[in-house]
């Protein structure tokens, strides 16, 4: 199964870097989210379910520039 790693870099499938600060839990939900910020423009702070952070694209999908699996991936280059 997939985790995110706090602290690192991913990039998105449409080909953007995004900064993991950490993962959080909302108050009322408990749903768990991820805290991450964008590397680029105003460099904005944004949040997301970690499952819809994890989840699965099509690669074939038109926007997919990168032809990734998943929405967000770990980036090690």
């Amino acid at each position: 199964m997939r985790e995110v790693v706090v602290n690192r870099l991913y990039r998105h499938f449409k080909g953007n870097f995004y900064y993991v600060k950490d993962v959080a839990q909302h108050t009322e939900t408990g749903e768990m989210m991820v805290v991450y910020q964008a590397m680029y423009g105003g460099y904005g702070t944004f949040v997301r379910p970690v499952d819809m952070f994890l989840e699965e694209v099509d690669p074939e999908r038109e926007d997919n520039v990168t032809g990734q699996k998943y929405r967000f991936e770990l980036y090690e280059k």
